[in-house]
């Protein structure tokens, strides 16, 4: 299907498939973010609050401007509007409050308890808005034994176990080069907050939704945690596979490549692709207890060949495999750029850079970078001015403090 037949019948009247629906975010780095990223993509207008000194991610390097941009804040707070307040003045407070009784969702990701310290927890929310929908991410979760430890990506990757099957087999644990705790708690985030809203359009119910680090990792360990309960087998397999024999990443001449035999189908082509019919009969478990034979006999034969040759030659058989990239290289691959993956976006500050794009594509409603991330506050008076504020006021909270 060519990109026009999937677009054919999109409107360009709505921002997304989320457009109207009303998000106050109060969050920091990344979890929390990343779920309100999610719901602005999708068309949500999303209210960012930030404490007058700005959180984090506006000054984690990388910066891609000689204004100062960091490429963090820009990529995980897109297509939202900007807001500052401090939640800790009474003044601040009060403006949440407000803020927040013509909202659909909130999301927070501060340590719990934090918030409901400040008076702009669950049960305060919920007493200005009944029918709120409240996402709190956080690294262990509203109740339990750790719940009140503090909790970041690293932490929930090495507490859960994940980081155990992590890395070669002969390695010791290692952690995701990315935010993977954070970036699959706000998935989680932003997931549950849909759910809810379908909820309360349904019952006018509006409810507390508890997204741990630890939990969206277990959740997406693929029955790891399961299989240790259960007292089964778990090992580190580095670039195999515990189902799939041969499954590796291998060298050629030029880079790597990286193939899995996933199907018995594929064993058998490429049994017989390799001149070894003797072969194609081995069946998986035949193939576990000869992994390394059978993994060097794929070796030699890449060993010999370019990753293009290697590439060339299993898309023709039908067989699963792919060069090994760098982000350098996928950032340049036409069917990257035609996924509208990288889309060319400009700053306040007039340079353009590439974000990356929402990976869900609708037919419909099609979703897009639209606003680059704001300046602190830059909504200030335009948001506070909808809640009834005047231009004195609106002064005033800056003059005590409050934004």
């Amino acid at each position: 299907m060519k990109k026009s037949e999937f677009y054919v019948n999109a409107r360009n009247d709505l921002k997304g498939p989320l457009h109207g629906v009303t998000v106050v975010e109060n969050t920091t780095t990344w979890a929390g973010p990343m779920a309100g990223c999610v719901l602005a993509d999708f068309g949500a207008d999303v209210i960012k609050v930030e404490h007058p000194d700005g959180e984090v991610s506006r000054r984690v390097p990388p910066f891609v401007s000689d204004s100062g941009h960091s490429l963090a804040n820009e990529t995980v707070n897109r297509n939202k509007q900007s807001v500052s307040l401090d939640l800790r003045h009474p003044e601040g407070k009060r403006a949440f409050l407000r803020l927040v009784a013509s909202a659909d969702i909130i999301i927070e990701n501060f340590r719990p308890g934090t918030l409901h310290g400040w008076g702009v927890g669950y049960q305060d929310v919920a007493a200005v808005k009944p029918d709120i929908v409240y996402v709190s991410i956080s690294g262990f979760g509203q109740f339990g034994p750790e719940s009140d430890r503090v909790g970041y990506d690293p932490l929930a990757q090495n507490f859960s176990g994940w980081a155990s099957l992590n890395g070669e087999p002969q390695g010791g644990p290692m952690k995701a080069p990315t935010y993977l705790g954070d970036d699959l708690a706000g998935l989680h985030g932003a997931l549950g907050a849909m759910a809810a809203l379908r909820h309360r359009d349904q019952t006018g119910e509006g409810q507390h939704v508890d997204v741990a680090l630890v939990d969206s990792l277990l959740y997406q360990c693929n029955g790891a945690l399961s299989a240790a309960a259960l007292n089964l087998p778990l090992q580190r397999m580095g670039n195999q596979f515990a189902f799939a024999v041969p499954a590796n990443n291998y060298a050629c001449r030029n880079g790597h490549v990286f193939f899995g035999a996933l199907l018995e189908s594929h064993w058998k082509l490429l049994a017989h692709h390799l001149g070894r019919d003797d072969l194609a009969d081995v069946d998986l478990l035949q193939r576990i207890q000869r992994r390394d034979e059978l993994d060097e006999l794929v070796r030699d034969y890449c060993a010999g060949l370019s990753t293009a040759e290697v590439i060339d030659a299993f898309n023709d058989l039908g067989l699963p495999g792919t060069r090994v990239n760098t982000f350098a290289e996928a950032a340049k691959e036409p069917h990257i750029l035609e996924r509208d993956m990288l889309q060319p976006t400009t700053l306040t500050d007039g340079t353009t850079i590439p974000l990356t794009g929402p990976a869900a594509k609708f037919s419909r409603t099609p979703t897009r970078v639209h606003t680059p991330a704001q300046p602190l506050g830059a909504q200030n008076e335009a948001v506070l001015a909808t809640l009834g504020y005047t231009a004195d006021e609106i002064e005033q909270l800056k003059e005590v403090g409050a934004t």
